[in-house]
Parts: C-alpha cells; sequence; structure tokens
C-alpha cells in the first residue's frame, strides 16, 4: 500500500475543502491548484461532498483528491466510488481498519492517542491523523510519542493555523498538516476565490 506521504510528495500541507456543491468544491481545488497545491482532501459532510470530489477529478484531473470523514462502510463505499485517490479517517475502530485495509487504497487513519496509534499499527499503517491535534496535546504529545514509535508519522488535523503549522513540521515524524483556514466559510460563500489562493502560497 502506497504512502501518502508518497502521494503527496513534496506538499505538507493537506488543505481541506468543505463545500455544499460540485461547483464550489471544484472552485475550491482550482484556486488551491493555482497556487500549486496537488493534493486535496474533500470531507464527507454533506450529502453533495461526494459529487464534489468526482467533480473535481473531472475538471482538475492532475489533482489527487482524498476523501476524509469516512467512518463506517456506507463512507468508505461513497468515498470509493466517488473515485477518491486516498482515504482520510477521524479515527478508528477494528472494523474500520479491517475495511480500509481491504479497500486497497492508501488511507491516513486517525489517531487522538497511544492506543489508537498502536491499535492502527496492528493493522500495517505507520503514517496516521492525529486528530483533533490541538485537543490531542498537539506538538508536544507528537514529540512525547517520538521515541516510542520511531518508524511512525504524522499528519496533524483540526486547530492547525498559520500561528502554529511550522511549528509542527519542524518535528521529525510530521510530514504534514491538514487544515481548513486556507479556504474559509465566508470566502466560500462571497465566492472570493483568489483568498483561497493567496492564503495557500502564504503556508
Amino acid at each position: 500500500m502506497k504512502k501518502i506521504s508518497e502521494v503527496m510528495g513534496k506538499q505538507q500541507l493537506l488543505p481541506i475543502i468543505q463545500a455544499d456543491n460540485e461547483a464550489d468544491g471544484v472552485a475550491i481545488a482550482r484556486a488551491m491548484s493555482e497556487a500549486g497545491l496537488t493534493t486535496v482532501e474533500v470531507v464527507l459532510r454533506t450529502e453533495h461532498s461526494a459529487k464534489c470530489i468526482s467533480a473535481i477529478k473531472a475538471a482538475l484531473p492532475h489533482m489527487i483528491v482524498s476523501a476524509g470523514t469516512v467512518i463506517d462502510k456506507a463512507s468508505l463505499d461513497a468515498a470509493i466510488n466517488a473515485g477518491a485517490d486516498f482515504i482520510v479517517t477521524p479515527a478508528v475502530t477494528e472494523r474500520l481498519l479491517t475495511m480500509l485495509v481491504a479497500s486497497g487504497l492508501p488511507v491516513l487513519p486517525g489517531v487522538s492517542n497511544v492506543s489508537d496509534i498502536v491499535l492502527a499499527r496492528e493493522h500495517g499503517f505507520r503514517e496516521m491523523k492525529l486528530f483533533p491535534a490541538s485537543l490531542s496535546g498537539g506538538a508536544a504529545f507528537l514529540k512525547a510519542v517520538g521515541g516510542l514509535f520511531k518508524d511512525t508519522r504524522f499528519c496533524p488535523t483540526g486547530g492547525v493555523s498559520p500561528d502554529n503549522f511550522n511549528d509542527y513540521l519542524a518535528l521529525n515524524n510530521v510530514f504534514a498538516a491538514g487544515g481548513t483556514w486556507v479556504a474559509k466559510p465566508q470566502w466560500v460563500a462571497d465566492k472570493q476565490w483568489d483568498l483561497i489562493t493567496q492564503a495557500c502560497l502564504q503556508v
């Protein structure tokens, strides 16, 4: 199974797209693409989310589009059917991890404590999402577990901002960080796509 860090290449920001319709989803992704980003995460939180994944892949075929907020078989199936390139989860369970492995897709499982990390490792994962990062110990937690899990790397998400983004990336066991601040809901509502591009360029 390909590692998420290999999928993302040199990109260290995993920008999160939340859109109420396909047109906005494509516009957000295009704005991010214009900033040089090639990998995005579309969270499956609305009835149009899966359609956004398909629409972005059709409009911007060079982009790698992941599906976030995968929590069960229904959301995993929706992500796969939409053509997601990889899967991101907010949490892990024995059952969910078994389904994720069986999917054959690259996966970034969400963990929030040491037990979650061990569980994900037992299923073969060595790259994980720390979520919600700010409420799960943040950079201090990742620094603390670095010695325990020397071959495990993380993509913290949840509470990541321009103020702490570089603090996370300074850690040896962090390969990227996810965030929503580069596509604020008000910018999307006002269709200020250029502000999204600018925010991504500043990372």
